[in-house]
């Protein structure tokens, strides 16, 4: 079993981000037996399809493989890599456009969501952008992929492309890619922000109280939960209680989630409860949890040498294994390279 994922590499994390893919990429780790392998990988070539700047890029690159490290993913036990260092994404990705159709990539949702009524207007990139994110799959012969709903028809292109490139240019005993199948992770939490409990958690709302960063000290931590938006009313004893109660809802889905237990658990425990006992607990808890992730955070933004160290050696095993793959395209193609 071979699991690939790759995740955008923004900067400025916070609560939303760990409790949502990052927790679940260090658990799927940690159950991995022996003879199974995750790679993990920064998708800054994906980055690039949008405008963006690029020292944000860079600075947010080196970040999100500092969080990563400082939420548990252990480069030992896992690959962990930015695309950018492994350049057969990209070749791959040009060979497998002869394969790719406009028509499947013009029936993509997320393309057509963020093009917009512009599409004369976007990069090719964008609209290619799918075809890129097969090669980052197929390119390791990934027996699974961790999808959410927004990349499930991303993960059926991936699919389509290799099954039509395995019939056009392999044999049914040796095909070139391998079909990889849908992992749908633990539901994550949904975590909203701390000022307007109907909008997520987000590193561009212009506001810092809305959000758990994972570099804030305890004395900040706690000075967000305390001051987080709420309403007078005591805690329910049951979860229906919390309807129309979006920012209620909100710290108690935050606890739940902390504490891998549910809602109703929550709730049974402080049911009847105001916000003046419930907001330090809620606070303590983060702390202490978020406690070795930001030391351990901030000690790698610091260390640039180990955490360039950490993608180098990451980026070397992706190649090993990305190698071998290329050159069957290569050789399955016909094209000549000496």
């Amino acid at each position: 079993m071979r699991v690939v994922s790759g995740i955008q590499p923004t900067g400025n994390l916070h609560l939303g981000n760990y409790l949502g893919a990052i927790r679940n990429w260090v658990r799927m780790q940690d159950e991995m037996g022996d003879g199974h392998q995750c790679l993990f990988f920064l998708a800054d070539l994906h980055a690039i399809s949008m405008p963006h700047d690029p020292a944000e890029l860079r600075k947010g690159t080196l970040e999100m493989a500092a969080a990563l490290v400082a939420c548990g993913i252990d480069p030992q036990r896992s690959v962990l890599f930015n695309q950018a260092q492994v350049p057969q994404h990209a070749e791959l990705q040009w060979l497998l456009g002869g394969t790719a159709r406009m028509g499947w990539l013009n029936r993509m949702t997320q393309w057509k969501d963020k093009a917009g009524k512009n599409r004369e207007g976007q990069s090719v990139a964008l609209f290619t952008y799918p075809v890129l994110q097969a090669a980052d799959v197929l390119l390791y012969q990934a027996t699974h992929v961790p999808v959410g709903e927004d990349q499930k028809q991303h993960l059926e292109l991936a699919r389509d492309i290799a099954q039509k490139f395995n019939n056009d240019f392999a044999s049914e005993e040796a095909p070139v890619f391998t079909l990889p199948d849908p992992i749908v992770p633990p539901q994550a939490a949904r975590i909203m922000s701390l000022r307007n409990g109907a909008a997520k958690m987000s590193k561009s709302d212009p506001s810092d109280m809305s959000r758990i960063n994972l570099a804030d000290d305890p004395d900040e931590v706690m000075k967000k939960i305390k001051k987080a938006k709420t309403d007078p009313e005591p805690l329910p004893s049951e979860e229906k209680g919390l309807e129309d109660r979006p920012e209620a809802l909100n710290l108690v889905t935050i606890y739940a989630a902390l504490t891998d237990g549910s809602v109703e658990g929550v709730l049974k425990d402080f049911g009847g409860e105001g916000f003046g006992k419930f907001k330090p607990a809620l606070g303590e808890l983060l702390v202490e949890t978020l406690r070795p992730i930001s030391a351990r955070f901030t000690e790698l933004l610091e260390d640039r040498e180990a955490l360039d160290a950490i993608l180098a050696r990451g980026a070397a095993q992706a190649r090993e294994i990305a190698v071998p793959t290329l050159d069957a395209t290569y050789e399955a193609l016909g094209l000549v390279r000496g």
